[in-house]
């Protein structure tokens, strides 16, 4: 079984921010593939299903961004889980909306969700699945705009890129990651040539 994370923050104060992106993908798959996330445990929601013929797990950590490896962590343990059985889904600003990455290990960049994950693993070869948010706006404070919402311009270019990260962990799932990688790791330009959207 997989379990596929997607960091975010509770309370519905915090939902629809950017930094949110994460649970969106997770409710996007729960939507998809009629997987109710509605369990609460190892302070997280979560469920199980199957996606792609393969068991997941879907979670939404619930322990805010900045504590998201606790969870991650603690859910490994309970179920036995080693690191080539996780997915982490979150927000990233070096990418802009409708945008994502796939990548198998590496640094958190400025994400501290993905920093604590790093941190409480002790180790940084965690697939991770990137989702674009858009550049800071020079001047602007960092925490303030991965809290701001979306503008109405950018939403369809969000909902493009929850739905592609989607896919992505389908594709994963289903055919490996460095197909996934070659499908999706794409700049725009090189995206008019393959079906992706």
């Amino acid at each position: 079984m997989k379990l596929i994370f997607g960091l975010g923050n509770p309370e519905n104060k915090y939902k629809g921010t950017r930094h949110n992106v994460g649970f969106e993908v997770i409710n996007k798959l729960a939507y998809d593939y009629d997987i109710p996330v509605k369990k609460t445990k190892h302070r997280a929601v979560f469920g199980d299903g199957i996606i792609a013929g393969k068991k997941v797990m879907l979670i939404k950590p619930q322990t805010y961004m900045n504590l998201s490896g606790e969870c991650v962590r603690d859910m490994m343990a309970f179920y036995n889980k080693q690191i080539e059985d996780i997915i982490v889904v979150y927000d990233d600003i070096a990418f802009e909306p409708g945008e994502i990455r796939i990548r198998e290990k590496g640094s958190a960049g400025s994400h501290n969700g993905m920093k604590n994950i790093i941190r409480m693993l002790e180790r940084d070869d965690i697939l991770r699945v990137r989702v674009g948010i858009g550049e800071k706006p020079p001047k602007f404070d960092l925490a303030d705009y991965v809290l701001s919402r979306f503008t109405d311009k950018e939403m369809p270019d969000v909902i493009k890129g929850i739905t592609k990260a989607g896919d992505a962990v389908c594709d994963i799932l289903l055919n490996g990651t460095t197909f996934a990688m070659n499908k999706f790791n794409v700049t725009p330009k090189e995206a008019a040539c393959h079906d992706i959207s």
